[in-house]
């Protein structure tokens, strides 16, 4: 594997031109919301012992996070018993300091809600002077694992820490992380469910906005002097294994995800490291920004970047199969909504950047294969709904179908607009119609996807 230092160039040259273009512009932004530092311990006789989960400090995170072209981050580290008070006087000055010490990088604060009745949630603070105190006492009043209270560890405590969240000025972003990792199946869910996602985005539409479509520790198969006794399966899924790298709940067409879609719900999916250990490092982790990334549709501030992922102006992609999306539908676009006329003939244009640069494996890998999917949206659905039924991909596109003008290319697709609905898309660099389960042990470095965020049709 190439060092940093090595890719950093290749990465630099897609990475710094967009803002020559003028920093009122919005661009595509590579970020990671899930990235743990040397504070995300473990108790070790008691004691809550840094450096024995995640081992880098915060500048560290963000200095290799630049080097992989990644705009933003937020350090989450977890929580535990009382960790508040040392989140808020030990972590957060060594945020301020990393901020100030790699500037390039948007440094946002935030935590891994151990949450209240289901799995890990990213919480994401907005950047203002009161950050901190807001994020320490929110945690210390609904973290499931800030007191000893199994009582506090029901999904009705999360509700009520969303309400207060809803109604706070600026809001933070919930999104939840690895929503599959504790499922008993493939659709056997357990931690995060359909009906708590539904429940949380039911509360604060504008702050439970999603979750993570790929999860991390990407890099299980690649830990140095692994064994078939010691390997672990892609994003640590065991019982529902993950597909391409993305979870189920994302990558089955007419799923979960697309459920949600097809009430209409404003619920977007990410891709992230859980950056704890690199692989390099002996660990199972890439950097952020080293194999997936998450493009936000931002100008280079932070409040515009957390706009942009509140809104859904988000594309995902691993192993840097692409670096831009861009999908216009009557102007407009990913995460927006589209007004057409019953009947009206409705033209989807799309532009796709290719990088013709090597990633951090060294390799120039191609867009096989885009595929169009489109569902209806019907209106609410029961709490456990987990299909939609008339989601499915209309086209599948090949390098025929498409126009290349260097690493650039440009794709169309027309239909009849007859009913409300949404469209988008996912590409890969293998031969695949479906995203396959991931056997344990799999390189994941040839098996690269990258999934748009919808637009909607409103038809008038």
């Amino acid at each position: 594997m190439r060092s940093c230092l090595l890719v950093s160039s290749a990465f630099m040259a897609g990475f710094l031109s967009p803002l020559s273009a003028g920093a009122g512009e919005r661009h595509w932004l590579a970020g990671d919301h899930h990235v743990h530092s040397h504070y995300s311990g473990r108790y070790v006789d008691g004691v809550y012992k840094l450096g024995a989960d995640g081992i880098y400090p915060l500048a560290r995170n963000a200095e290799m996070a630049r080097g992989f072209g990644v705009r933003w981050l937020v350090a989450i580290d977890h929580g535990g018993l009382g960790l508040s008070r040392q989140r808020f006087e030990q972590q957060y000055p060594e945020l301020l300091a990393s901020r100030a010490a790699v500037p390039e990088v948007i440094q946002f604060h935030g935590m891994e809600l151990d949450t209240p009745g289901g799995d890990h949630s990213s919480l994401i603070m907005p950047l203002t002077p009161s950050e901190g105190e807001t994020l320490r006492s929110l945690e210390s009043r609904y973290a499931a694992d800030e007191v000893e209270d199994p009582a506090r560890d029901d999904t009705a405590k999360m509700l009520q820490a969303l309400v207060e969240m809803r109604n706070a000025s600026p809001r933070p972003l919930v999104f939840a992380n690895h929503p599959s990792r504790s499922a008993k199946g493939v659709t056997n869910y357990h931690g995060h469910t359909p009906r708590e996602l539904r429940a949380w985005n039911d509360t604060a539409p504008e702050v439970a906005v999603g979750m993570e479509g790929a999860p991390g520790h990407q890099g299980t198969s690649l830990k140095p002097n692994a064994t078939p006794e010691t390997l672990r399966k892609r994003g640590y899924y065991v019982n529902s294994p993950t597909f391409g790298g993305f979870d189920a709940m994302t990558a089955t067409v007419g799923g979960v995800w697309d459920s949600f879609l097809g009430e209409g719900r404003h619920f977007w999916i990410t891709a992230t490291s859980d950056s704890h250990r690199n692989i390099a490092d002996g660990g199972e982790d890439f950097w952020p920004g080293q194999y997936a990334k998450t493009y936000v549709l931002a100008r280079p501030e932070a409040d515009d970047i957390m706009d942009g992922l509140r809104h859904g102006r988000i594309f995902v992609t691993t192993g840097d199969l692409i670096s831009a999306l861009n999908i216009n539908v009557a102007g407009a676009g990913i995460g927006e909504t589209a007004t057409v006329k019953t009947d009206q003939t409705v033209k989807v244009s799309i532009t796709v950047r290719d990088p013709a640069g090597a990633n951090a494996h060294g390799d120039r890998p191609d867009v096989r294969r885009i595929d169009l999917i489109i569902g209806d949206v019907t209106g609410p659905a029961a709490p456990d709904a987990d299909r939609n039924p008339t989601t499915r991909v209309v086209k599948r596109f090949t390098a025929a179908d498409w126009t290349r003008h260097g690493e650039t290319f440009t794709l169309s697709y027309t239909f009849k607009a007859t009913k409300d609905g949404y469209l988008r898309l996912r590409g890969t660099s293998t031969d695949e119609l479906e995203p396959q389960p991931d056997p344990i042990g799999e390189n994941p470095w040839p098996d690269l996807w990258f999934y748009s965020n919808p637009v909607f049709i409103d038809v008038k």
